[in-house]
């Protein structure tokens, strides 16, 4: 026992902080010493922003491939990502690549140091695919609505995946590069569209997120100045009940009585007004909303073989018709408000009339019994 007195620290449960300060644990726990990080940093899981998302990787593994210096040499060692998606340290590109661009130590690929980058993700296959993608994005960014079928659509996004992909595995790069510049010569106008089309939806959304938190921030305001007019409504009723008690000759509970059949018919004449207010206000937010996004469909006109029997009737300038005679006579005009005309009614009576003259009169029709009147059949 006296043995185990005389011990390391470790053993007793101390925790080695960062500045050296030491502090005792529990006497039944043993750990190693251990640095405590930081908040915004985590080991073997990088810095992380206020979202909680990882901004840069970095693990206590990590080790510079040019220079061999890991972080157990340097604690504050950091590595980048080349084009090329090599690692080096800040070190390393500092000694390489301050004079000028230089060959990379590993494929030999010629490198600038504004190049290098943080690493985001713990595999570099993901970090490249991700990069990858991202360019394709900004050039292949055409719709559904920019084609003129599904299988034309489907056929463009086979395309955009395998060019993904040859960038991505390193395969055929100079023939994807030349198809990428020719569909960007091809399609500049439409990409550039595309690209304003995505601001302006960015945009709209954006708009849309800050109208959300206004509303939110009005109705906390509104719901903190209702609690606020509800706490003076009480102590002024408080205040009235006692002064009523004092001056009046009525009994206490008839006093009481009345003043809480006022206090109640305030409150309810308040949150009907509340409600009212909430609902136009909704209302004009929703109208809002609808005005900001109003949808523009490309116009189809009518495009197939329509036949409307122009060549069996000829409309003459007048006829005799006694439906229509109060609208000719009409000289102010007020019957034929919204572009009413005569000419339409005789044109729509006329081809209506002829339209069934083509087709095969009615045959093996009996007549019902008790009819008098006659089938015409065939002849």
């Amino acid at each position: 026992m006296s043995n185990r007195a005389n011990v390391g620290g470790w053993l007793k449960g101390k925790t080695v902080r960062k500045g050296g300060i030491t502090s005792n644990a529990h006497t039944a726990r043993s750990s190693t010493p251990q640095v405590q990080s930081t908040s915004s940093t985590l080991f073997s899981g990088g810095v992380k922003d206020a979202s909680g998302r990882t901004t840069e990787y970095f693990s206590m593994d990590d080790q510079c491939p040019v220079c061999k210096s890991d972080r157990y040499l340097n604690p504050k060692l950091r590595l980048l990502v080349s084009s090329c998606y090599h690692k080096m340290c800040e070190s390393c590109i500092d000694r390489l690549f301050t004079l000028g661009p230089a060959p990379c130590p590993i494929c030999q690929k010629v490198l600038r140091k504004l190049a290098f980058t943080p690493q985001t993700f713990e595999d570099l296959t993901v970090e490249k695919e991700i990069a990858v993608r991202r360019r394709i994005a900004k050039e292949f960014n055409k719709r559904r609505e920019d084609f003129i079928d599904l299988r034309s659509y489907n056929d463009y996004l086979e395309e955009v995946e395998d060019i993904t992909f040859n960038l991505i595995n390193d395969v055929d790069i100079p023939q994807t590069e030349a198809r990428i510049l020719a569909h960007r010569q091809e399609n500049a106008a439409l990409i550039e569209l595309n690209v304003q089309r995505e601001e302006q939806y960015a945009q709209a959304l954006k708009e849309q997120e800050e109208l959300e938190r206004q509303e939110k921030e009005h109705r906390a305001l509104e719901l903190r100045r209702e609690q606020e007019i509800e706490r003076e409504e009480r102590e002024t009723a408080q205040r009235e009940i006692i002064d009523r008690l004092e001056t009046s000759t009525k009994s206490a509970a008839k006093v009481i009585a009345k003043s809480r059949a006022e206090a109640m018919k305030r409150s309810s004449a308040r949150s009907t007004t509340t409600t009212v207010l909430r609902s136009s206000a909704q209302l004009l937010r929703a109208r809002a909303a609808q005005s900001t996004v109003v949808p523009d469909p490309p116009h189809v006109p009518l495009q197939d073989d329509w036949y409307a029997y122009e060549d069996l009737y000829t409309v003459r300038d007048q006829y005799d018709d006694m439906y229509s005679d109060a609208v000719r006579k009409d000289r102010e005009g007020i019957m034929r408000a919204g572009g009413y005309r005569v000419e339409e009614a005789w044109d729509r009576a006329l081809r209506c009339a002829v339209a069934g003259l083509d087709l095969a009169p009615l045959s093996g029709l009996n007549p019902s019994p008790g009819r008098t009147d006659s089938v015409v059949t065939s002849a």
